[in-house]
């Protein structure tokens, strides 16, 4: 069925004509456990501006029988089901059946592949509550939602106002859900299955959390991980925003087969990856407070206070992803989370918005089509370490009144940017109108260089279109004592041109342009040497950070990149950092080492992986990357012991270097108490150099799709390994043909599938330059921009692997 694609134009048009009373939303869930259906009834009460007129309601589901003030509708056509002769006061009920819960979108049923139990989740974002019943799918048309669900005797409902009346009918039970305060329709969501659940009074609110029974022992010694953070960041946010979190229940669903995280109202729902099924890494254990941490920022900016369009998208992620590190910085164990930030996300900014799908964070987006493409590196760690530096540049009290004038004034409303700016601008004092459109309305990436003038030192900078952008960074001194540098002067500096003096002396050992990394900005010169020899965590980072933008832009090799990195995993103390370097450092040596040197590259990296490994704590962290990198994986298997997530990763290298795994693979198999350890055995077979390996997997994870979103990962990478061209290369051209369908299943798997699959051994720049062609016929715009920004990411890695300089 084709559907169409709300247009601003039209929701703006909807807006003005019409507003939302209430939802009463009636859901059927008894067909899942033998089959695929989901029924609704959509009741919507609602006021006209122009009593005559006519509108539309988003229906893509099925539409079984739809009646507007007692009349019988027509049938509904590209998802919209026309609505003429509205009333002043306007009732309308929508009967709807998706039958498509396996890869449709909005709705999805799966089966726990450990004891076939079945799962339901919801998720919406951005327009995918059509999907499943009939509603006013736009994020400026809020309004209170009751669900009542009807599911198997024996399931536990979720939904976003918690406490439900629970009553038996037949075989099954009604969970009725009292209204919610008023939402976008996408902040909504019903998860359901026979959940394993446990709950924790804490500071006054009723915390759950949720998980599939099979993974009940992994929840468990997680949960209080879980527990303490969520009531940090509960306390921190209400703390900061003036605001605690205004309903007494706070519930968090770890669900099957499901991509990412999502914000819902009070019932935030995961992927059951977050669960790790060995025990998790400092980094993981960082990853995983900082998503609660983001979804539940969004309980504030998104939720609570909704753009009314979704030019404003950055209004709720940058700012999701900003406070996430804040809070966890500030309120947490995890100190060091900006380092963390700086390690991962945002260097993936600072390629992004050097390349050709580069973007404004805040920009025109004329239907929800486009907006499903802005989820990306711009929208989310660019737009959050924007905000840090708007807290920098008002001040973090300014900020904090600011922000607390903000909720209070636009609670359960909608908002624009200027409504923002306007609330920041009044308590600092300051004109921020330069600042938005430097730093908003403009795309593109500010370089700063620190050099001398004589007696003076002066950081130079230039923009996107000239000057660099209003911003306060700290620039430092340092001097070398023994084999460490000691930060002898740190000057903040406000930049308002391409020159601004910096009272530092001249002659220091080294200077740090963007020392504790307050602003978004690339900066040299790159100094692999000096690195490992600063004293903290966010200095190396920046550091790092430099030396990886030298590499991506073709002005480092891979071979400097490398060393720069192991010099500072010789000494890194921060836990949740030294993970992203190895993971930076195995990816210089796989993906962007030239063939004649990776071995060279590779053996490098696998030194420092061993010189970790025999470090308390660095164990298990530092074998992973051994993994990807070294060529005897029987002295891998060894090392793995008993530790079964070791012993997969080293079958997985031992099948890419060609060995019969089989055996090894059943034994383990037998041992793996995770649920999904199948998936485990398919990434081995996936490695494996031989051409039926490869078809039965493409098979599955690109046709079939029989292979759910938090295995991919691994799977995809293992299917595209160095040095098995032969058997790749038909691959090429079977992405290309995949292309008009990826978008399927919704945003984050279009997403997912388009960058995962895209050849990455094979490609050179005639494929690149016919993959760009093909995005620009019949695909949908979510995965023409992830194809042209992972075109972009190959062609860089294509060019560092041709230099040669030493």
């Amino acid at each position: 069925m084709s559907v169409k694609s709300l247009t601003q134009t039209e929701a703006e048009e909807r807006a003005a004509l019409l507003a939302v009373e209430r939802y009463d939303i009636a859901v059927d869930l008894t067909d899942l456990p033998t089959g695929p259906r989901v029924r609704s009834r959509s009741t919507i009460t609602f006021t006209c501006t122009t009593p005559g007129a006519e509108s539309f309601v988003d229906a893509a589901a099925t539409v079984v029988r739809a009646t507007l003030n007692g009349r019988e509708l027509g049938p509904a056509a590209d998802g919209r089901l026309p609505l003429p002769g509205l009333a002043a006061s306007n009732t309308l009920v929508v009967e709807c059946e998706q039958p498509n819960t396996q890869d449709g979108a909005g709705v999805h049923k799966a089966v726990d592949p450990g004891d076939g139990e079945v799962y339901l989740w919801m998720s919406f974002e951005p327009d995918e509550a059509r999907w499943v019943w009939a509603c006013f799918d736009q994020p400026d048309l809020k309004a209170p939602h009751a669900f009542t669900v009807t599911a198997p005797a024996g399931w536990t409902v979720t939904s976003n106002s918690g406490h439900a009346q629970v009553s038996a009918s037949g075989s099954s039970q009604v969970w009725a859900f009292p209204a919610t305060p008023p939402l976008s329709p996408y902040n909504t969501v019903i998860n359901a299955g026979p959940f394993y659940e446990l709950r924790r009074q804490i500071d006054g609110y009723d915390l759950g959390l949720y998980c599939r029974r099979s993974l009940a022992a992994v929840l468990d010694r997680d949960a209080d991980k879980l527990f303490t953070v969520t009531e940090q960041g509960l306390r921190f946010y209400g703390e900061q925003f003036g605001m605690p979190f205004p309903q007494p229940r706070y519930d968090q669903v770890f669900m099957p087969e499901f991509g990412g995280a999502m914000e819902n109202y009070g019932c935030v729902t995961w992927a059951d990856t977050f669960l790790r099924r060995a025990e998790p890494t400092p980094a993981e254990d960082e990853l995983l407070a900082k998503v609660l941490l983001h979804e539940m920022a969004h309980m504030w900016f998104g939720n609570i206070v909704t753009m009314r369009w979704w030019n404003d998208l950055w209004l709720n992620e940058a700012f999701a992803e900003f406070a996430c590190n804040w809070s966890a910085a500030e309120a947490t164990a995890y100190t060091d989370a900006w380092a963390g930030h700086l390690a991962d996300d945002k260097l993936d900014a600072y390629v992004a918005d050097q390349g050709p799908t580069s973007h404004p964070i805040h920009q025109r987006i004329t239907n929800v089509a486009e907006a499903a493409s802005i989820f990306d590196a711009i929208t989310y760690p660019k737009g959050a370490s924007v905000l840090r530096q708007l807290q920098v540049y008002v001040g973090e009290e300014a900020f904090r009144v600011g922000m607390t004038a903000y909720f209070a004034r636009f609670a359960w409303q909608n908002t624009t940017l200027q409504d923002l700016i306007d609330e920041l601008a009044a308590v600092s004092g300051k004109d921020l109108n330069a600042w938005r459109d430097g730093w908003l309305s403009l795309a593109g990436t500010d370089r700063l260089t620190l050099v001398s003038a004589g007696d003076q030192m002066v950081l130079e900078g230039r923009g996107p279109a000239g000057p660099p952008r209003p911003q306060v960074l700290a620039v430092s001194a340092y001097q070398k004592q023994d084999q460490a540098l000691v930060r002898t002067k740190r000057a903040l500096v406000e930049v308002q041109s391409e020159r601004t003096p910096v009272d530092l002396p001249v002659g220091a050992d080294f200077y740090l342009v963007n020392d504790d990394d307050l602003t978004f900005a690339t900066t040299r010169p790159a100094a692999p040497e000096m690195a490992a020899a600063l004293p903290t965590a966010i200095a190396r980072g920046v550091a790092v950070a430099t030396l990886w933008d030298a590499l991506v832009t073709g002005e480092a090799t891979a071979a400097e990149t490398a060393a720069g990195l192991v010099s500072v995993l010789d000494v890194e103390t921060a836990p949740a950092v030294i993970e992203p370097y190895l993971l930076l450092a195995g990816d210089v040596a796989e993906y962007w080492s030239p063939p004649a040197a990776r071995e060279a590259i590779a053996a490098e990296v696998a030194d420092v992986c061993r010189r970790l490994a025999a470090q308390p704590g660095k164990r298990r962290i530092a074998l992973r990357t051994l993994a990807r990198v070294t060529t005897d994986a029987d002295a891998l298997l060894e090392a793995a012991g008993d530790d079964v997530d070791l012993r997969w990763r080293a079958l997985i290298k031992m099948s890419e270097l060609g060995a019969d795994t089989s055996v090894l693979v059943a034994d383990l198999l037998s041992r793996d108490t995770d649920p999904d350890a199948k998936y485990r055995a398919l990434t081995v077979r996936a490695a494996a150099p031989d051409a039926a390996a490869k078809a039965e997997i493409w098979q599955a994870l690109a046709l079939d799709r029989t292979v759910p979103i938090g295995a991919t990962n691994a799977v995809t990478t293992a299917f595209w390994r160095p040095g098995q061209d032969e058997v790749l290369t038909p691959y090429a051209d079977k992405y290309l043909t995949l292309l008009p369908v990826l978008h399927r299943s919704g945003m984050i798997v279009a997403m997912h599938y388009t960058r995962r699959l895209f050849p990455v051994f094979t490609s050179d720049e005639a494929y690149l330059t016919r993959a760009r062609e093909a995005a620009s016929g019949d695909v949908a715009p979510v995965v023409r921009k992830s194809l042209i920004e992972r075109a972009d990411q190959i062609s860089r890695m294509l060019r560092t692997r041709s230099l040669t300089k030493a």
